[in-house]
């Protein structure tokens, strides 16, 4: 064996599984600051990262994905980690290995075979899915917003849909031009508020046989009492008020009971009729993890940590993000929001450097900086510092639009510092004022 090989094989091996916000800042900075003393490795299924909360954008067509995604082979070459594609299916813990899936191109053609990583640390952090309770007739006739895939699936049905309806000469059926987005959180009241401004503009485009204030139709169906449970009940009906305003009808206290080729039907007999059904109603952590290498999970398949964010059995596996349920005194567990999957990412990196140098680890504590939701152009609310100064302070408008443009620029400035950013910031800045305001394709 030859020197630099000794050398590697004497290397600590961090690997990384998931990249999304907290799993590629965690490889960034160990990359940075730590590549050329440790081996890192970022494995996910995906070939590039885009920001979760910038999905319904996505979905809506306010935001092109090719401008905000980031190539992981690069980002990976640029700050000394390795990038290995694959989906986690098993983890063998006394070899201390993962195992990957094969990967396949869209003809089905293996472009990596099925393989084993071996690990000194191993992080996992790999999100959460949507969660539909065993509703009937979900995974047949929804779609959800879990990835850039599903976000540019739904885009290209919305714009489908309505140069359908301009293209056909009879009239238009009951569902169609219908959008139903089960569930009223963020997700759901996001992507409402988004729909309303893009599907107008994309009609302006020349869809003028389109009428968007009497055929284009959104519907926001929730099973609680109000509209954005988690954010005081001002801010809630404030949001309610809005969206009525802009025409989308809000069904509160309406339990789904089963989704139609067509359609939704509610518990108490109704029939909303749709085109499109967008399920946004409850998360949970991958179905994958569930007796991973007899790792601890809760019933929503999430991974039991400890405050160091070590897994309960197994101290070389540490979890964060959506996927872990990591303990929050008072509170039950850390909510699954990108500013955790942040904050985490930032503990870890501090809690790798303590285990290279033989030192006890700390633990884990969550700072709630508040909620914060976008309703596009036409406002944003929240709640900023809520626990920091006895309270709540609720905030709202431009304000709080600011303050939502900031936790992405935060984000983007972990993966690639001031400079770049703010040369990224500038050009799209110019080339919005060449390009359509909503994406057409």
């Amino acid at each position: 064996m030859n020197t630099a090989s000794r050398r590697d094989k004497q290397r600590h091996r961090v690997v990384i599984v998931g990249g999304g916000a907290g799993g590629l800042e965690l490889a960034t900075r160990l990359g940075d600051r730590l590549g050329r003393r440790i081996d890192v490795t970022l494995i996910d299924r995906e070939r590039v990262h885009v920001w979760k909360p910038k999905l319904h954008e996505i979905a809506a067509g306010s935001m092109d994905m090719s401008a905000h995604e980031v190539d992981y082979l690069a980002q990976a070459h640029w700050h000394r980690f390795r990038y290995r594609i694959g989906a986690m299916t098993g983890l063998d813990r006394e070899r201390r290995e993962v195992h990957v899936a094969a990967s396949h191109d869209e003809a089905g053609r293996e472009v990596t075979p099925r393989r084993a990583f071996g690990y000194d640390t191993l992080v996992i952090s790999v999100g959460s899915q949507s969660n539909d309770f065993g509703t009937p007739g979900v995974s047949e006739h929804a779609m959800t917003l879990e990835s850039q895939a599903d976000a540019r699936r739904f885009h290209a049905c919305m714009v489908n849909a309505c140069i359908r309806a301009h293209a056909q000469t009879a009239p238009l059926g009951p569902e169609q031009l219908k959008v139903a987005i089960i569930g009223a959180g963020a997700t759901g009241v996001e992507l409402a508020a988004e729909l309303h401004r893009t599907t107008r503009e994309m009609v302006a485009y020349g869809l003028d046989r389109v009428d968007p204030d009497k055929d284009l139709q959104v519907s926001v169906i929730e099973a609680g009492e109000r509209v954005l449970p988690a954010l005081p009940q001002r801010l809630s009906q404030a949001t309610e008020n809005l969206l009525a305003r802009l025409g989308v009808k809000v069904h509160t206290g309406a339990r789904v009971a089963e989704v139609l080729r067509d359609g939704v039907r509610l518990a108490d007999g109704r029939v909303l009729p749709a085109e499109l059904v967008v399920w946004a109603a409850g998360v949970k952590a991958p179905d994958f993890l569930k007796d991973l290498g007899a790792l601890e999970t809760n019933r929503i398949n999430q991974l039991v940590v400890r405050p160091t964010l070590q897994t309960t059995r197994d101290d070389d596996v540490f979890a964060m993000g959506d996927c872990a349920a990591c303990p929050w005194p008072g509170h039950g567990t850390v909510p699954p929001r990108a500013q955790a999957a942040h904050q985490q990412a930032t503990h870890l990196y501090r809690q790798i450097r303590r285990r290279l140098a033989g030192k006890p680890l700390h633990d884990y504590a969550y700072r709630d900086f508040g909620s914060l939701v976008s309703l596009g152009e036409f406002s944003t609310v929240g709640n900023m510092m809520g626990g920091l100064v006895g309270g709540s302070l609720q905030v709202e408008g431009t304000f709080a639009r600011l303050m939502y443009l900031s936790l992405y620029k935060m984000h983007e400035l972990a993966l690639h510092g001031p400079a770049k950013v703010t040369l990224d910031t500038l050009a799209r800045l110019i080339t919005r004022r060449t390009e359509p305001h909503v994406k057409l394709h």
